[in-house]
């Protein structure tokens, strides 16, 4: 799940990020990793709640598209059902998701 949240102070969107429990199973860790952060699967862990969904939320700036995906477990990557686009990721047969703002 991906909410938005464009704030009136600033050109920048907060942007909520969820993995419900039944997508994670038993996970123990799950990352958001994109181009925001350079891929960095350390950057921005997401904090499992006490329903079991992960979360995060970021400030991003508007204007932009972001790719993005979630790492599980740091070994199994997952996309989100709600991105706005996918395009080929460049390091697999995978794709990535986008974000835009």
């Amino acid at each position: 799940m991906i909410e938005k949240t464009y704030l009136k102070t600033k050109p920048e969107c907060k942007v909520k990020f969820a993995l419900p429990a039944e997508i994670v199973g038993d996970a123990k860790n799950v990352a958001l990793v994109g181009d925001f952060n350079n891929w960095d699967g350390t950057a921005n862990p997401m904090k499992k709640q006490k329903s079991g969904v992960f979360a995060s939320t970021l400030n991003l700036e508007v204007d932009h598209s972001y790719q993005l995906r979630y790492l599980i477990d740091e070994q199994n990557w997952l996309n989100d059902d709600m991105a706005d686009a996918y395009v080929p990721s460049p390091v697999s047969f995978d794709t990535n998701g986008v974000i835009s703002l």
